[in-house]
This record gives C-alpha cells, sequence and structure tokens, in this order.
C-alpha cells in the first residue's frame, strides 16, 4: 500500500476556519481563550517531552501516534486513514484534490475515510517545533459508542467532504491531554486509556463532525456504501476500473455513485486510482530501486511516456529527479 513520500502539488483552494473571537469578545470568552492556550501549551509540552527529536512515532497507547518536526517540510504524499489529529504547536497544511485544508493551535483535523493527500508542515522551528496528536479512529469503539449516545440518522444523510476542520474544545482539549499523559504512567495504560479515547470520540460525537463520525459508525449510511467503493479500488489499483461495479458495490445508480464519491474524496474514481498508484510507483522506485518502466507497468501503465507525464504532473518532476530529490530527505519522513 502506498507509504508517506515528499513532493510537490498544485492546489488552488485554501479552506480555513475563520478566525474566531474577532467582534467585540467579552470577559468569558478571553478566559476562555486563555484556557484553551493554556491547554495548547500543556499538550504541547507532553507531545515534545514524548519525543524529544524530530519523527512519526507510535506509543504504547493503541492507535496513538505523535509527531514532530523542527522545520517546515514539503509535501507529504499518503493514503490517510481515518483518523483525528490536534495541533498543538505549529501550523499545518492538507491537500486533497484542489483544496487545501490549513491548521494550527485550537483546530483539529477530521479524515473519515482513507483519502490520498498530501500533508505539509508550514510553522515549525527548533525553539518552537511542530506538535501534532493524531489518533486513528477505531469503527467498533465509534459503533458501540453511537448506539449508547443516540440513535442516530445516519444512513438517511448524505456524506459530507471526507476530511474537515473545526475548533477545539477545551472539554476535548482536556481528554486528550490526559491520553498523552498516560504515557508518563505506563501502568494505567491498559486500564485508563480506552476510558480517554472513549471520552475524545464521545466528545467529537457531540461537536462539528458527530454527523461524519455517526455516518463512519453506521452500517447503511452513504458514507459506508462509498468505503466500499474505496476499498475496492485500494485492493485493485492496478487493475482497470469498471465504475458500473463501484457502483453495484456501493449499492448506488452510476449517478448517484458519482455524485458522492466526488463529495467524499474531492476526486473522481479514476482520480483516486491514479494518485494511488503512482504513490505506489513512487515507493518502488525509492524504495526497491525499480527502474522507472518498470515500476509504471507493476501499478498499471502499460505506457512508460504516460507513467513519466502523469508522475510529474502530481509529483513537480520527472522520476528520476524527483526520487533523486527524495533521498536528500530527512528518513523520518517515510515512516509513517
Amino acid at each position: 500500500m502506498p507509504q508517506f513520500t515528499c513532493g510537490a502539488f498544485r492546489t488552488p483552494l485554501i479552506r480555513k476556519l475563520p478566525v474566531a473571537y474577532s467582534r467585540s469578545p467579552d470577559l468569558a470568552t478571553w478566559q476562555n481563550v486563555r484556557n484553551l492556550l493554556s491547554s495548547n501549551q500543556h499538550l504541547a509540552s507532553l507531545i515534545d517531552r514524548n519525543t524529544g527529536i524530530d519523527g512519526v512515532f507510535s506509543t504504547q497507547i493503541p492507535r496513538l501516534i505523535l509527531i514532530r518536526s523542527s522545520t517546515p517540510t514539503e509535501p507529504i504524499h499518503t493514503l490517510h486513514e481515518p483518523a483525528v489529529c490536534f495541533v498543538a504547536q505549529g501550523r499545518k497544511q492538507v491537500m486533497l484534490g484542489e483544496d487545501i485544508y490549513v491548521y494550527g493551535v485550537n483546530q483539529y483535523l477530521t479524515v473519515s475515510v482513507d483519502l490520498p493527500v498530501a500533508g505539509q508542515v508550514i510553522e515549525a522551528s527548533k525553539d518552537h517545533p511542530y506538535l501534532c496528536l493524531r489518533l486513528d479512529l477505531d469503527p467498533a469503539m465509534l459503533s458501540a459508542l453511537v448506539l449508547e449516545v443516540e440513535a442516530d440518522k445516519a444512513a438517511r444523510q448524505s456524506p459530507g467532504p471526507g476530511l474537515s476542520l473545526s475548533e477545539t474544545t477545551a472539554e476535548l482539549l482536556d481528554a486528550a491531554i490526559r491520553l498523552v499523559g498516560l504515557l508518563d504512567s505506563p501502568r494505567d495504560i491498559p486500564f485508563l486509556a480506552p476510558l480517554a479515547e472513549r471520552e475524545i470520540l464521545y466528545r467529537l460525537l457531540r461537536g462539528e463532525q458527530a454527523g461524519r463520525l455517526r455516518q463512519i459508525a453506521h452500517a447503511e449510511s452513504k458514507l459506508t456504501q462509498i468505503n466500499k467503493a474505496i476499498d475496492v479500488i485500494k485492493r485493485h489499483f492496478r487493475q482497470p476500473l469498471k465504475i458500473e461495479d463501484l457502483a453495484a458495490r456501493a449499492s448506488m445508480s452510476l449517478s448517484s455513485f458519482h455524485q458522492h464519491f466526488k463529495t467524499v474524496t474531492a476526486m473522481s474514481p479514476l482520480q483516486y486510482q491514479k494518485q494511488l498508484r503512482l504513490q505506489e510507483a513512487r515507493r518502488l522506485i525509492l524504495g526497491q530501486s525499480l527502474d522507472v518502466a518498470t515500476a509504471g507497468y507493476n501499478v498499471g501503465y502499460d505506457s512508460p511516456s504516460q507513467f513519466s507525464r502523469e508522475y510529474a504532473r502530481l509529483f513537480g518532476a520527472p522520476p528520476l529527479r524527483d526520487i533523486a530529490r527524495l533521498k536528500t530527505m530527512p528518513d523520518y519522513l517515510f515512516d509513517v
């Protein structure tokens, strides 16, 4: 499956959250802002203490990953799995299709399906590194919690974009701090980490992204139906696609499938497949030293010239020049 790599990515549409508290904030609002900033500093110190050097770190807590970078990065291409990401320090942008999502402190990113994206740290320094917490979403835990919290209507809702930004609440941030804080007391992790993770999911279900998370949990939701088609593309991306078969797998008409797939992924099924092919080819050239023509053939390209054109269009340079540049990058960029 395609892994993290670096390269250029052209995206013209930038999406940001509106600047909060821009009009005549009262004293209570300012106090809330101060509390959030203080909590973010606490979370940043926990992440920094449990990383220490730049890299992407798995932890003793299942599904919890910590990320640190003391410099801005080039775009890092990957297939991003469902997760929620909190930035405690610095800023990042994530590029999906023609959209750019920019987020930083007091904001979180939700990814509800597997998406081919390019992520780039845009604000980081040696004194103030980029620090991020990523919690991969557990569908089983989410489904169980949805059943307890409320009877949802996810099956009848149309899916929204598979990637979205929201403002972090004090309660959500506090739960994240307690989860990361358990790394200082490993004996407590088996007992308390599931409770903290459950609270994070509960807070998310009470927030702006509740609809998307309920759709992940609901077996008959439109998002789940699209996810079935995505799974087929991921497993067979080297082979020619039959859109009719994908629509049937999603139990949708052709027109409905095209509409919902584009809404969720910001691209067509063929564009999704192309990104998977090119990411995998890049990995093969870089990691297994395959020549360009062989790598292209292995991921489904019959024409070496077409492969090179599409490769350069996505990554900003022809294969050999791109790979030469990648070999100068820090190894940790390829670890996720």
